[in-house]
């Protein structure tokens, strides 16, 4: 039913953990199935440096987790923004409709945690 990428990030999922002094913190949450993700970033220089996550949820939603986090390292913030659900869905071999949800997490709590950062720089954080 998963793809051997999906089975692959949730077995080893990539960077989970709390983040110390995070630059901004996304948290989101699926209220129909009771998935929660809270994806903490490090910005220097405009990119991310450094993200974590932490999960509670099922094998798909930490195997988005766990990709969206590898996805966004390294990239600049505008070019992290820009990360959709369907870029998460394909860099996971694809997920079932019924699963689609949970990429719209991942890159929500991306989108969150960029958002959080730069209020902390305008004094409107969230």
């Amino acid at each position: 039913m998963y793809s051997k990428e999906v089975l692959k990030h949730f077995k080893h999922p990539k960077n989970m953990g709390e983040m110390k002094k995070p630059d901004g913190v996304g948290q989101v949450g699926n209220p129909s199935c009771g998935d929660q993700l809270r994806l903490y970033i490090k910005v220097k220089n405009n990119k991310i440096e450094d993200v974590k996550f932490e999960t509670l949820g099922c094998a798909v939603a930490i195997a988005v987790s766990s990709v969206v986090t590898e996805m966004a390292k390294g990239k600049t913030l505008d070019q992290a923004l820009k990360i959709t659900n369907q870029d998460v869905s394909k860099a996971l071999g694809g997920l079932p409709d019924f699963k689609m949800h949970c990429s719209n997490l991942a890159a929500q709590a991306l989108k969150e945690a960029i958002k959080d950062y730069k209020g902390h720089l305008t004094g409107k954080a969230s």
